[in-house]
């Protein structure tokens, strides 16, 4: 039986970001919890801002097929999102938008979003964790297609929310984090049989 495969990324390409501090913590669970898990950062994919017409003059980015081949080749996604005026960066957002324009690989179809498991949380140096980002992020994720798990992660007080070697430094928060990726590694083992 093959380990399912993850992909974990971060809504922020921002050096020292708490976002990517939290895909971090989720990377190395999973990684104990027998995933085949696949750790990325948006900065290697650069993409213009969405635009139809610049689609329709140049085609979809490199960078997007890059990405959708790898949600494609996954069995389930890990989203850590910042919070940007209660809802999602538009980093992460625009990153979302230019997948869902890939369809096929040359001659071959690809599903990036359809049926996919995602796990998703987010990070705020306020007290509600980024609860309006995940609101959204969920919103967006389930138009998409994808099976959004109900075991999320709103990180408040993140500044403090890490110790000197990078782990969750609260017990409840840790507890959280452990649950979620159980939960994402048995629905994802069972979906990888199908």
């Amino acid at each position: 039986m093959r380990k399912p495969a993850i992909l974990v990324f971060a809504g922020s390409i921002r050096s020292g970001a708490y976002s990517q501090q939290a895909a971090d913590a989720y990377w190395a669970q999973l990684a104990v919890m027998e995933g085949e898990v696949t750790r990325i950062t948006l900065a290697d994919y650069p993409l213009p801002i969405m635009d139809e017409d610049l689609e329709a003059e140049k085609g979809i980015p490199e960078n997007a097929v890059k990405l959708a081949r790898l949600f494609d080749h996954h069995d389930a996604v890990v989203i850590v999102t910042p919070e940007y005026n209660g809802s999602l960066p538009p980093l992460l957002k625009n990153a979302i938008d230019w997948v869902s324009r890939v369809s096929a690989d040359g001659e071959k179809p690809l599903s990036p979003y359809k049926d996919k498991l995602a796990l998703i949380g987010s990070s705020s140096p306020g007290a509600m964790g980024g609860y309006s980002a995940l609101t959204h992020l969920r919103h967006i994720l389930v138009r998409l297609g994808m099976q959004v798990l109900s075991e999320q992660m709103a990180l408040g007080r993140a500044k403090a929310a890490f110790d000197d070697m990078g782990r969750l430094s609260g017990e409840r928060e840790a507890r959280m984090l452990e649950n979620a990726c159980r939960s994402l590694i048995e629905k994802a083992t069972l979906l990888s049989r199908v």
